[in-house]
């Protein structure tokens, strides 16, 4: 699908394009890269994973918050239409978790798919490397967790139940909005939330533990929908939920009011307002738990609504704990394989 080419300025580049005329068409443009790396290390204690595998530069879904934005602007592109129109996917993504895995440095800890862009994004249906990646910890024995809004991960399903009874997995599926009108206009290109409830409950009905992200909470804008949102993770099937303020970089916040105010004119005021109150005067002090934001009245009540509603629900308000020590080398295996049938011809003489 074109999109009509709209970067906010890049503070990395000296100079900006400005169009005379009307901006031209960007088509989805695909870059493969052989990258050096695919785990990154979370050092914030107020995030709850250690390790991330990011497959996927830039995002097709479009999501108008999205705070991975700003990252497009260290490859020399823009947060806006770039980030969601040039994407970079990381070829050999598969071959870099399993010398990973093979490290004898690493101990078997849960990896996240993803921390910053979609795993299961559009072209994950054709590329497979979320796939091939979740091949690999089945191999080693490795637990995860995925966060997703993409449906793709549907067709994961029988691969994440056998994941999950060897090591551990559970799945986060994003669902920010109880109205798909309003998703579609800040989501633009993710699937309908009434189709993420559908993959939320075709996960849970396999067997594999999920969650709901309450991912970002938009002061004025979908803050009280979170108790239409527990309800319904609830009857699909959800064990946890969980919440996170919107955060808004410079780049971030640009894209986002204007996608705002195109439309819905009427709640800018609103959400700025509310914004600024919970961040002492600022619309993003760079911060990101709840925890760590400023105080404000519409904060308390949004985070009293969210906490009464999922203990009414009986929802876990935290993500679950893998299973430990079920990380196994290939070697490993064989070797606990041979030794198992060594034993098995003893007791047979």
């Amino acid at each position: 699908m074109l999109r009509v080419v709209n970067n906010p300025p890049n503070p990395w580049q000296k100079r900006s394009i400005l169009w005379d005329e009307e901006a031209p068409a960007l088509n989805l443009e695909v870059y493969e890269e052989r990258a050096r790396s695919l785990l990154s290390a979370n050092e914030s204690p107020d995030l709850c994973f250690r390790w991330s595998a990011n497959i996927y530069r830039g995002c097709y879904h479009g999501c108008a918050y999205c705070y991975a934005r700003r990252s497009h602007q260290y490859l020399d592109w823009g947060a806006g239409t770039d980030f969601e129109r040039r994407i970079v996917i990381k070829r050999n993504a598969p071959q870099l978790l399993h010398q990973h895995f093979m490290k004898s440095s690493w101990r078997g800890d849960a990896v996240l798919f993803s921390g910053n862009t979609d795993a299961y994004q559009p072209l994950e249906a054709s590329y497979e490397l979320t796939r091939q990646c979740l091949e690999t910890c089945l191999r080693f024995r490795n637990p995860i967790s995925i966060i997703t809004k993409g449906a793709v991960i549907r067709r994961d399903i029988e691969l994440l139940q056998t994941l999950h009874q060897q090591a551990s997995v559970y799945v986060v599926v994003s669902i920010p909005f109880a109205d798909d009108a309003m998703a579609r206009r800040i989501e633009p290109y993710t699937p309908p939330s009434s189709r993420r409830f559908e993959t939320l409950r075709m996960l849970s009905q396999a067997g594999i533990p999920t969650g709901i992200s309450l991912a970002p909470m938009i002061p004025g804008l979908n803050d009280a929908d979170a108790p239409a949102l527990l309800e319904q993770a609830r009857d699909a099937g959800a064990e946890f939920a969980f919440v996170t303020l919107v955060r808004l970089s410079d780049e971030v916040r640009e894209v986002f009011f204007e996608r705002l105010t195109e439309h819905y004119p009427d709640r800018v005021d609103k959400v700025r307002h509310a914004l600024m109150e919970m961040r002492e005067g600022k619309l993003s002090n760079g911060q990101f738990h709840q925890r760590m934001q400023g105080k404000g009245k519409r904060w308390d009540m949004a985070m009293q609504l969210f906490h009464r509603s999922a203990k009414r629900l009986g929802l876990n308000q935290r993500p679950m704990t893998p299973r430990p020590h079920t990380f196994q080398r290939p070697e490993e295996q064989l070797m606990i394989f041979q030794r198992a049938r060594l034993d098995a011809e003893k007791g047979d003489c």
